[in-house]
């Protein structure tokens, strides 16, 4: 096993880990006191919710509260920790835990899981994730404990830690919104939407940017450029479409009611998939907005999926400095490199194919409107959970596609095709150089 293991490259390493685990979370769902009933669920029920719950997307196609036993959602939510936390930091913990020596692959690996700058201190760092993501989880436990527990009882016990986990590892799953309606009967409570939120932020801007905030705090100066430009794209990203929100859509609600929702809904777009408001009265402008939100996604190293933050902002930073006539890219005083710039591209092109074609295929085998099936294919790529259609009423092939885009969107796009086409050989000689003219 270590002889095969050595030969594999770290994109294997982690695609492999994420398919296995989806594999034996389908075995444990299959159980029959998985469910409610005590009956199997059936392998698609088992494959699509595995899946869903190891890539932390949220799109179901049974309710969570009502389908699945005690037992199920515990799986669940083990699977959900598991996709959230990633593969590979929570086999470090296990290693870590048994006082097991981590060596150079296994850091290697590491440092990829969870986009760490470089291989040294990437132990250390993946300790930090580790005991970072127990804290928030139990702070949000805490924070959402009253209002639970006053609602349904001792139950509320577990309803506060399945979402806790669940919004902290941005997965969007529920177990208190029967009929899929998750977490719309809370739209005015500010105690859930503010934890909540919190949760889903946090979570989503990526455990090196985290780690460099609790190390610098508000000497900003010393962060590093990936966090700056985190903090600056995700504020971009969460105001100007809360604003849109609040002034264009949900117009039939109390300002007051509609400010929490329009806050709530600009947040969980980046890939968290609860919502507090019914998205089907979206009009077209709005759903566009939202498929845009749910393709970018979180930042690199975080729980959330998505092309991430940092890619569009390199894709537009490149942008003007293709305007400005540079001949490379400036970033806060900054030098980008080529293969960055040459990345994101890559990445941008491979998720908009997978969103379009995944769309499409949907669309066609269902018959349904594009903009929706676009929008559930944005949410199943972007590993977010919101969906227009239902995703339980799709027939078994677009469920399929779904299950796909979620794996392609949680592992990477581009690390899977890192998995499969990475060559050890690097052929030192270049082919003539000729112009191409472009645009």
């Amino acid at each position: 096993m270590k002889g095969i293991l050595k030969r594999l490259t770290s994109a294997q390493v982690i695609a492999i880990g994420f398919a296995a685990a989806i594999l034996i979370g389908t075995l444990l769902l299959l159980l029959p006191f998985a469910t409610r009933s005590g009956k199997c669920a059936g392998f698609m029920n088992a494959f699509f919710t595995s899946t869903s719950a190891m890539c932390v997307t949220g799109l179901v196609v049974q309710d969570t509260s009502t389908y699945w036993s005690a037992f199920g959602q515990v799986i669940i939510l083990i699977l959900i920790q598991i996709g959230g936390m990633g593969v590979v930091s929570f086999a470090a913990l296990i290693s870590l835990l048994a006082r097991r020596r981590i060596g150079l692959l296994e850091r290697s690996t590491l440092q990829e899981a969870i986009s760490a700058p470089t291989i040294g201190g990437v132990v250390r760092l993946t300790g930090f994730v580790l005991i970072f993501t127990a804290i928030m989880e139990f702070l949000g436990f805490i924070m959402l404990l009253p209002a639970f527990c006053k609602q349904f009882g001792a139950i509320g016990i577990w309803y506060s830690l399945f979402h806790s986990v669940s919004a902290f590892c941005n997965a969007g799953f529920d177990i208190v919104g029967e009929g899929y309606s998750s977490l719309t009967a809370y739209a005015a409570n500010p105690l859930i939407n503010i934890t909540i939120v919190i949760l889903i932020v946090v979570g989503g801007i990526g455990f090196t940017t985290v780690y460099d905030i609790v190390k610098h705090r508000h000497h900003l100066g010393a962060y590093s450029l990936q966090s700056k430009v985190v903090l600056i794209t995700n504020a971009f990203l969460l105001v100007l479409p809360a604003l849109y929100l609040f002034f264009f859509e949900f117009k039939g609600m109390p300002a007051g009611e509609r400010a929490w929702v329009a806050i709530f809904q600009s947040v969980t777009t980046r890939t968290a998939g609860f919502n507090t408001a019914d998205l089907t009265l979206l009009n077209d402008r709005g759903k566009s907005l939202m498929i845009f939100l749910m393709l970018v996604g979180g930042s690199p190293g975080s729980t959330a999926g998505g092309m991430k933050t940092t890619t569009l902002a390199a894709l537009v930073i490149t942008a003007a400095s293709v305007f400005r006539r540079k001949d490379y890219t400036k970033c806060l005083n900054r030098r980008l490199r080529d293969d960055t710039v040459k990345n994101s591209i890559a990445i941008l092109i491979l998720y908009f194919s997978l969103f379009f074609v995944g769309g499409m295929a949907i669309s066609a085998i269902d018959d349904r409107p594009l903009i929706d099936c676009l929008f559930e294919a944005a949410s199943a790529v972007g590993t977010v959970g919101l969906s227009l259609t239902g995703t339980a009423t799709l027939s078994v092939g677009s469920q399929v596609i779904l299950a796909l885009l979620m794996y392609l969107g949680r592992v990477g796009a581009l690390t899977l095709v890192f998995a499969a086409f990475t060559s050890r050989n690097n052929v030192a000689a270049k082919p003539p150089e000729e112009k191409l003219t472009v645009g």
